[in-house]
């Protein structure tokens, strides 16, 4: 699909791949790199296409696997005018060039779905725990949303101008997969990513049944529902050692990590304000007060059977017949 053009009159051109099945059915929408440094959605596109699976399609596949291309030349989160392409929906032909990107790509492709999936990771030195996003109480999103097979679930809030906020306006539930961290490419967030698309398009009817014999031992996950999160932040300037891993529950008091400045003996704690599961941290040692280094969840359930649940999908995805191969057409 013509999308822009760079500086030197070179077109660009979004590829966008529609697979008709021999059957009707629903039209899903899986998109990914819509901010362009977040790569792992581009490779679960590549290796959902080559399933066998879908070549008994029932219904309508809409495959974008850039969405930002932009961002993805440049290895940036943003367009060129510096926007947010993922706050811009659903855009204006007259508008900034984030906004005329927005409305192309919202008006062509995003309109024309009744499903969408869209795929995300963490910024720039945050790490996202594999989970799905979504805003439960809107019409098809919580089985959409259940049906993924995420151990986490958080039921986030709309923000407008999201891709999930405009689409949800148009009647089109949206979830979004968020796992791992940009400018990466992790493997068991790809494989768990690929399983997830696969078990809603088996739940909205575009694929046949798993059979009970033939499915991959506990691809599937319980599901848990967030009730609420949020960021633990940096209480001094240094270097920041983890102490809590990604996935682990914890409880309030708990030190998380430990800041330090390059000279002296001085340590600072960092204690968890509450309990809950970690779904969210920073990679980077460098740290100044104020910045958001852990990302924690809140459950009705019992933390320690979540944290058993995270840990028994993590381990499966490394038995996956996915994991870490570079052909994906006998899975």
């Amino acid at each position: 699909m013509p999308a822009a053009q760079l500086y030197t009159n070179t077109p660009l051109d979004m590829p966008v791949e529609v697979i008709n099945g021999k059957q009707p059915g629903p039209t899903l929408l899986v998109c990914a790199a819509i901010h362009g440094d977040e790569l792992n959605g581009v490779e679960i596109v590549r290796r959902l296409r080559a399933l066998k699976a879908i070549d008994r399609l029932s219904g309508t596949l809409v495959l974008v696997p850039i969405v930002n291309l932009f961002g993805f030349i440049h290895q940036s989160r943003y367009l060129p005018d510096r926007r947010d392409l993922n706050r811009s929906f659903p855009g204006s032909e007259k508008g900034s060039l984030a906004s005329r990107f927005a409305n192309l790509f919202f008006h062509e492709v995003v309109s024309r779905c009744t499903h969408i999936i869209d795929l995300h990771t963490g910024a720039i030195h945050r790490e996202n725990l594999p989970q799905a996003r979504a805003s439960l109480n809107e019409p098809g999103v919580e089985a959409m949303a259940l049906a993924f097979g995420m151990p986490v679930i958080v039921n986030a809030g709309i923000t407008e101008g999201t891709l999930r906020c405009e689409a949800g306006k148009l009647g089109i539930p949206v979830v979004t997969y968020e796992a791992g961290e940009a400018l990466r490419l992790d493997e068991k967030s790809i494989v768990a990513g690929v399983r997830g698309i696969v078990n809603v398009m088996r739940s909205i009817g575009m694929l046949a049944p798993l059979k009970r014999r033939s499915a991959p031992k506990r691809v599937i996950a319980e599901p848990f529902v967030a009730q609420s999160t949020s960021w633990f932040r940096a209480n001094a300037d240094g270097l920041f050692r983890p102490v809590t891993r990604l996935g682990a529950r914890v409880s309030k008091g708990d030190v998380l990590g430990v800041i330090a400045a390059p000279y002296g003996e001085q340590e600072t704690l960092l204690e968890s304000p509450r309990a809950g599961i970690v779904i969210g941290m920073n990679n980077m040692p460098l740290v100044n007060e104020g910045e958001a280094l852990y990302h924690i969840a809140t459950f009705e359930e019992s933390d320690a059977l979540i944290e058993g649940e995270i840990t028994a999908q993590q381990e499966a995805m490394e038995r996956d017949p996915l994991y870490d191969i570079t052909d994906t057409s006998a899975a």
